[in-house]
C-alpha cells in the first residue's frame, strides 16, 4: 500500500510503501511506531527534537498548549491509516 509521508519538521512530503520508505530513514508507521500513537513521523533528514512526540514527551508540553504545526500532526496521526493512505501499489 502506498502512503503519504510528511515530515512533521520539515514538511517534505513522498508518497511511498512502507518499505521503500523504510529503508529511505522515514519514521513511520508500520515499520516505525504504530498508526494512530503519538511517535516521530519524520524523513530520514531530520531529528526528533522537533517533533510532537518529542514536544509531549521531553517537553512536557500540554495539549492544551501546542503549535499550530504540533496540532495538525497530532490530528493527521489519530486519524491514521485513513489520513496517510492514497491506495494500493
Amino acid at each position: 500500500m502506498l502512503l503519504k509521508h510528511t515530515c512533521e519538521v520539515c514538511g517534505k512530503e513522498e508518497v511511498l510503501d512502507s518499505e521503500t520508505a523504510f529503508y529511505e530513514g522515514w519514521d513511520y508507521p508500520p515499520r516505525m511506531g504504530e498508526f494512530g500513537v503519538v511517535s516521530p513521523r519524520t524523513c530520514g533528514n531530520c531529528g526528533i527534537d522537533k517533533t510532537l512526540w518529542w514536544e509531549m514527551t521531553c517537553n512536557k508540553t500540554p495539549v492544551s498548549k501546542l503549535s499550530k504545526n504540533h496540532w495538525e500532526t497530532l490530528n493527521r496521526i489519530l486519524g491514521e491509516p485513513g489520513s496517510v493512505g492514497v491506495g494500493a501499489e
